[in-house]
């Protein structure tokens, strides 16, 4: 009996990728990976998180009947988040991971009810949870996969504007690190960084906000 397991990583950040990915386990390897340390990828937190979470994918990927990650670029989340459909962009891409590796799956569970939900009457093996990270190990190692790679995409566009803007601290979010080299961006370049999904409502503002409580993100 397999568990496929599938979760996501970088759905609300203005800059950079989303990444979900899927982890196939056998009870055995499922049981193997917990008492490793595999849990969900928020539990991580402090400023060894990336590398505490970076040492458990080699045994994610030695114990797991198969992986896959898919990576959703700027503007593809651009192309389904301007018409309010980010929730149909993830579920199309758990569909593709469905039919990469989840063929032999006895069971399929997706972590989030209301987004994953839909896919229950197309997949009827298929369980949409809230917190399944939490309870599954499929999903955790899942969460695991997808956060490191975001966070190592995220690291690139570190690195790219580092020696103009100094560090790029925040992961991208909407917060007061990311607001300022967004605001630094536009008055040294006269636009926001490619990185930056266009969809969010911060391009219905003349120019980008110093107080970074005035918008959310439209999604």
């Amino acid at each position: 009996m397999l568990t496929l397991g599938i979760d996501e990583a970088g759905r609300g950040p203005v800059l950079g990728p989303m990444v979900l990915a899927g982890v196939l386990l056998s009870p055995r390897a499922a049981s193997a990976l917990t008492r490793a340390g595999v849990t969900d990828s928020k539990r991580f937190v402090g400023p060894t998180a990336h590398a505490a979470r970076s040492q458990l994918i080699p045994r994610i990927l030695a114990h797991a009947t198969a992986v896959h990650v898919r990576v959703a670029g700027v503007e593809e989340v651009d192309a389904h988040a301007s018409r309010g459909e980010l929730n149909v962009l993830e579920r199309a891409i758990a569909r593709e991971i469905l039919t990469r590796i989840g063929g032999s799956a006895t069971r399929v569970l997706c972590d989030g009810a209301r987004l994953f939900g839909p896919l229950c009457a197309e997949h009827p093996h298929l369980r949409a949870l809230d917190r399944a990270e939490d309870a599954h190990a499929a999903v955790a190692a899942a969460s695991l996969l997808a956060k490191v790679r975001r966070d190592e995409l995220f690291a690139c566009i570190v690195a790219r504007y580092r020696k103009r803007f100094g560090l790029l601290t925040g992961g991208g979010y909407v917060n007061a690190p990311t607001m300022r080299f967004l605001a630094a961006h536009l008055d040294t370049h006269g636009r926001l960084p490619p990185e930056t999904r266009s969809s969010w409502r911060i391009h219905a503002q003349p120019a980008v906000p110093r107080d970074h409580r005035r918008w959310q993100p439209g999604q």
